[in-house]
Parts: structure tokens; sequence; C-alpha cells
């Protein structure tokens, strides 16, 4: 997309800013459904703080678009004269909107859950007797169904909506997986500080879960990944270490390495596959 953005200068005055090419901008105005969804949320992101581009949108718009500026005219014309009497968002109510950036409503259940696993698998470290530490056993898949609460069109009544905004597809995704991971991480800091369980020992875990579940996401839906990886966890890791009471190879100090690398493949993947997040319907 470098070459749909250039630089533009006078001469004077501060640093150069980037702006839209008119190329895509004028291909925008028309409407052209071949442009890849991830250029249409980055030109809309770069729309909402820019202003010379706004203008240069709304210059073409008349020209090449003249059926959408006859419509949008109407519409604000019946708009324009109720503004004035319509009350503005209480001040109490707009810290909702930089809320909804990071979070969805759909993910409190989901997040109320890994409360309680968290909270009943330090019940278990504490009364179990085990020589195994149930914090660390079950947090590396503690974020995965909050992450799938996150970004599913099963759970999300809004799910269109959101997918029509320009911040949505890969940022929004990430900034609701960070929303997850901040609960989970914090909740996991308490439970290894009353568990004696290190934050060495489950951090890479945990992220190398988190993004795994992004990466298959991609390619198989969000909600079939978390459901995946979960039970794959379930069944090869934890039904046999509770069944012989040792802590796992995958979990002790020596197999940390691999998890960094499941981390950096998983993330490499992510980025490399950043367009399907912006696909309406991709995400189930």
């Amino acid at each position: 997309m470098s070459d749909d953005y250039g630089r533009e200068h006078s001469g004077t005055g501060p640093a150069p800013a980037h702006h839209a090419s008119e190329r895509l901008i004028s291909r925008y105005a028309r409407g052209d459904s071949a442009i890849p969804g991830n250029e249409v949320w980055a030109l809309e992101a770069h729309l909402e703080s820019c202003a010379v581009c706004r203008a240069r949108l709304a210059g073409l718009a008349p020209t090449v678009a003249p059926a959408v500026t006859t419509l949008v005219d109407g519409v604000w014309s019946e708009l324009a004269p109720l503004l004035p009497v319509t009350a503005s968002m209480p001040a109490r109510r707009r810290w909702a909107l930089t809320l909804s950036a990071w979070a969805s409503p759909v993910m409190v259940p989901w997040v109320c859950m890994t409360v309680f696993v968290t909270l009943f698998a330090v019940f278990l470290d504490w009364t179990s007797g085990s020589r195994i530490s149930f914090v660390l056993l079950l947090a590396p898949v503690l974020p995965v169904l909050g992450v799938a609460g996150a970004w599913a069109r099963g759970l999300d009544p809004a799910y269109e909506l959101t997918m029509a905004t320009p911040r949505a597809g890969l940022p929004l995704v990430l900034r609701r997986t960070t929303s997850v991971l901040v609960v989970v991480i914090a909740l996991l800091t308490v439970a290894g500080w009353i568990t004696g369980t290190t934050a060495a020992q489950w951090l890479l875990p945990c992220l190398a879960f988190t993004t795994g579940t992004l990466a298959f996401g991609g390619l198989f839906g969000v909600v079939r990944a978390a459901a995946g990886l979960v039970g794959v966890w379930a069944a090869v890791i934890v039904a046999p270490t509770v069944a012989v009471s040792r802590t796992p190879v995958l979990l002790q100090s020596e197999a940390l390495p691999v998890w960094g690398a499941v981390l950096v493949v998983g993330a490499v993947v992510v980025f490399t596959r950043r367009g399907a997040y912006a696909v309406v319907g991709a995400r189930r």
C-alpha cells in the first residue's frame, strides 16, 4: 500500500505528513470493491485524523459519486435542524466510548469464567496435596476463551456493525486480546504469588497459546481454534499430568525456548494473515 501514500510539503513549516494518494481516494469515493479490506480500514483510520485527506475526499465525491453526494446532502438536510436541540452525551458516559475500543460486553462472561477457573486452580493447589501446580497447568489456556469471546461472530450480536468501523480488523483484535491478557496476567500474578508459582514458568506458555489462538483463528475461526487448543491441551497434557502427579516437561524451565519459538511463529502468522480479520464472516 506504500504507492497509495505520498508526502506533501509546501517547502516551509513542519516536516511533511503522509497522505493518501489521489488514486486511492478516488477509488474509495467511487465505492470500488476491488480495494483490499486492509487498505480500506487503513484509509478510513487515516481519514479520521487527517483533515487534508477528508477535504480531498469531499471535493472528489460530487464528481465521482454524485448519487452518494445527493443522498448525504438529503440526510444532512433532515438532521441539521435537529442538532441544536439534541442533548450531547453526558460526560460520565464518555468513558464507555474509550472502553468499547478495547473490550466488548460479550467478553464479560468469558472473563468471569477465567476468574472462576483461576480461583478454582488456587483452591486445588491449596487442598489437593498434589506435587503439581494446577495454576501452572491451567495458565496457558486461561486467556484462550476470553480471546475467542473477543472476536467471534456467533457470540457478538454487534459483530457486523463492529466490522463496518474503520478500526475493525487486526488492530481491534489486538486491542481486545490485550484487554483479555491484562486481566489474565494480573490474575495469574496474584495466583502465582499465593501458590509460589513464578511468572517465568507460566508467562511464555500463556502468550504462546494466545498468539496460537489468533493464528489458527485466521484460518479456522477463533472459536474453533480456541476449542481445539483447549481440547488438545486437556487431553495431551492436563489428563496425563493429573494421572501421574508430575509436572510435564512442557511446563519446566527447559521448555521455555520452545514456547518462545511458538510465540514468535504465531505472531508472524497473525501479521502475515492480518487482512483476514477485516473480512466479514471470516471469524466464527
